[in-house]
């Protein structure tokens, strides 16, 4: 597994760095980490393969583009596996693929975290 090598003044590292400019993690964790990108990963992992239109209910106030925008790059990060189905009447559903399933774990965990904490941030208010 690589670890992260933060950077700290006067450190050079090859590793990834999220904190420089140039990390290409900062893509894919702005995906993840996005508004819907969040909430599709623990939509599909609660529920499993879903069609569009019930991850649309499932996830209250997305819009139908916002929503295919997301599903579009967390497919093309590998997160997510769009499933065409070629049948009568044809249709689409979405599952995770196991690096989409490991990052869903971490950001679920991360969810259920603020949900348990929200006392804490109300009283910080």
């Amino acid at each position: 597994m690589n670890q992260l090598a933060w950077a700290t003044d006067g450190d050079v590292s090859p590793a990834a760095d999220v904190l420089r400019a140039g990390c290409p993690s900062r893509r894919v964790l702005g995906h993840l980490t996005s508004r819907w990108g969040v909430l599709v990963l623990v939509a599909l992992m609660l529920h499993g393969q879903q069609r569009f239109s019930m991850l649309r209910r499932r996830i209250e106030g997305v819009s139908e583009r916002m929503l295919a925008q997301t599903l579009q790059l967390l497919e093309a990060d590998g997160i997510v596996q769009r499933i065409d189905f070629k049948e009568v009447p044809p249709h689409v559903e979405y599952v995770l693929t196991p690096i989409g399933r490991e990052a869903a774990d971490k950001v679920t965990a991360l969810a259920a975290w603020a949900e348990d904490n929200l006392p804490r941030f109300d009283n910080a208010r």
